[in-house]
């Protein structure tokens, strides 16, 4: 009997990995974070002195950086090289760094590959920019969730001054960096971000998670 494959994909802020993750847990399944990878690997670059933009000295770091990730009762973790960075990845120089290195086609081809031997040996729902349409399009069950410029910056402003960063950053200043990452990752030549012909498309400006999260069960395929 096939996996189920759940992809969700969908610009910053639009509440995706949280709906992905509410999901998993409802289904008793794999959730995987495949951003996390990103972030990892822009991590490692910046520990190493590498700019995530530099790709001369980005493309050798992919031959010895190990990136992994586990589920530990019920969260995932990820790992660099060994050590659990779940919690040091979550940073907005991270985020920049791993929306500037994720635009290079091998560094996608590598995570996307370890990602795929992720979903062909489980059971999974995974969410990012080209799941459903780069790292298992043949999977019946592809969502794209978005949201107004304006909500995804809201959300993101408050979820990041609820870890005590952003203090001082206004709505306005959210909005022009959530546009500049939405073309960022849009209009890069490598597994673009976009909704799969066959995605299901779930706006949820004005949904709440548990009503997002049923409009996804409601049609899923088995």
């Amino acid at each position: 009997m096939p996996y189920l494959n759940i992809a969700i994909d969908g610009p910053a802020g639009a509440g995706k990995s949280t709906i992905a993750k509410a999901i998993a847990r409802e289904l008793g399944i794999l959730y995987l974070d495949t951003g996390a990878m990103y972030r990892a690997l822009a991590l490692g670059a910046l520990r190493a002195g590498i700019d995530p933009n530099d790709v001369a000295r980005v493309l050798p770091l992919l031959e010895t950086t190990d990136i992994f990730a586990r589920c530990i009762d019920g969260v995932q973790h990820t790992y660099l090289n060994g050590e659990d960075v779940s919690d040091l990845i979550r940073t907005p120089e991270i985020s920049k760094g791993a929306s500037d290195i994720s635009v290079f086609p091998a560094v996608r081809i590598k995570l996307a590959d370890t990602q795929r031997k992720v979903a062909q040996g489980n059971d999974v729902v995974m969410d990012g920019r080209e799941i459903g349409t780069y790292v298992i399009p043949q999977t019946p069950n592809k969502f794209y969730v978005t949201a107004s410029v304006e909500e995804r910056a809201r959300r993101r402003l408050a979820e990041l001054r609820a870890r005590g960063q952003y203090q001082d950053v206004t709505l306005e200043a959210m909005q022009s960096e959530i546009t500049a990452r939405d073309h960022t990752d849009s209009t890069r030549e490598f597994a673009p971000l976009m909704q799969a012909p066959d995605a299901i498309l779930i706006d949820t400006t004005d949904m709440d998670i548990p009503t997002a999260v049923q409009a996804v069960l409601a049609q899923l395929k088995r």
